[in-house]
């Protein structure tokens, strides 16, 4: 009987990472610390959540819809 399709992706997946030279971990960390840097660093001092003065998910959905239509 065949696997699951995710349990065998999972298997690969797992046995890539577990049977990974030096040289491929110190990448992969390489790519973890570059990717935290652009998505959680950078999104922090650099752009500002405009919607965080409006109250209700309506305020909000308004502004969004208002931004798109008219963009500035």
């Amino acid at each position: 009987m065949k696997d699951n399709i995710f349990k065998r992706i999972w298997i690969f997946y797992y046995d890539g990472f577990k049977n990974m030279t030096s040289l491929g971990r110190t990448l992969w960390l390489i790519i973890i610390i570059k990717l935290f840097i652009m998505f959680f660093v950078l999104k922090l001092f650099f752009f500002k959540s405009d919607l965080r003065e409006y109250n209700t998910f309506e305020e909000k959905g308004d502004k969004v819809i208002e931004n798109l239509t008219n963009p500035t």
